[in-house]
């Protein structure tokens, strides 16, 4: 079974949207011109342009983000000025998205000069270049990874990622409060951003603007870290569980010993899922808590349903052999 959701698949992000995300992460800062900010990156990757530097543009990887370390200065500083001008024009020359330099070295201004020409936007970063490698690569993968966004909620009980869907108004938002008072930590509330990692892992984030925040009808908008704690929000978790509410389901129509779990499709992968029946007086919050620690008995191998057929069937057996 698949949850019906649209899937991105970005096929680019701009300059100024890896700037404005990544920036405190990556250490960088604009050091030449803005005109470049919506020039796009076409590959989740970087390269470092040594060979074209020197003149080789033979399978030049120009849709990357181009990082200058210290091999690439220490060779232009060897270069006479007219030379360095030169290969800096022909670098810029190409349609690159950007230009960042590593280890906090000092921009040439031939490559300002040339860079702010051709409308190439050129940033600085005090990382080291590998370290700083190693991680844009992590962030633009995560950018460019396969991503939707679902109603419900979003929380981590005790290590486990719950995704809470239901119809308006069926309480999946009181479900989380009461989770909060159990210790639980929330992760988006409304509207769950997910993504495919790396490691091919479905992980959930909230949008910026309603990050720590929760509404609740007739108490408006809350903020989750003043009225919990900062340890009660969680910037992104792995989804583990799909708890589905159910309104105006019977009791008597859901399976009672529980069978095979089932398994819903989100961005490809197999999620398991449940379904819980919201009738007055049921402790929903706690039905959640129960199914997240259920779930995490069957992630080490316990299943409590099995356990119980093999016994029941095994009483019938000597029964029956008397």
């Amino acid at each position: 079974m698949s949850i019906p959701h649209k899937v991105k698949r970005p096929s680019g992000i701009t300059v100024g949207d890896f700037f404005e995300h990544d920036r405190e992460t990556l250490r960088m800062k604009l050091v030449g011109t803005d005109v470049g900010m919506k020039r796009k990156i076409q590959e989740p990757s970087v390269n470092r342009p040594g060979l074209a530097l020197s003149g080789y543009f033979d399978y030049f990887a120009y849709k990357r983000v181009q990082v200058l370390g210290n091999s690439e200065l220490s060779y232009l500083d060897n270069l006479s000025p007219h030379v360095r001008a030169t290969r800096f024009e022909a670098l810029c020359g190409w349609d690159i998205p950007c230009i960042i330099i590593a280890r906090g070295r000092s921009v040439p201004e031939d490559l300002i000069k040339a860079a702010n020409k051709a409308g190439i936007s050129v940033f600085q970063s005090n990382m080291v270049t590998m370290k700083f490698i190693n991680l844009a690569t992590m962030r633009l993968d995560w950018a460019f990874s396969p991503n939707t966004t679902m109603h419900g909620s979003m929380v981590d009980v005790q290590g486990i990622g719950v995704l809470i869907m239901g119809p308006s108004g069926c309480g999946k938002s009181e479900s989380v409060i009461g989770l909060l008072q159990r210790g639980a930590s929330l992760v988006a509330d409304d509207a769950v951003r997910l993504r495919l990692n790396e490691d091919r892992e479905v992980v959930g984030t909230a949008p910026e603007i309603t990050r720590s925040k929760i509404e609740v009808r007739g108490l408006g908008i809350l903020d989750v870290a003043r009225l919990f704690g900062v340890g009660s929000v969680r910037l992104s978790k792995r989804l583990d569980l799909i708890v589905h509410l159910k309104v105006g389901v019977q009791l008597h129509e859901l399976e009672r010993v529980g069978g095979e779990p089932r398994m819903e499709e989100v961005l490809g992968l197999p999620v398991p899922s449940v379904d819980l029946p919201v009738t007055p007086g049921r402790d929903i919050a706690g039905l959640i808590e129960l199914a997240a620690l259920n779930h995490k008995l069957q992630a080490f191998g316990y299943d409590s349903a099995g356990d119980f057929k093999e016994t029941l069937l095994k009483k019938m057996a000597d029964d029956q052999l008397g």
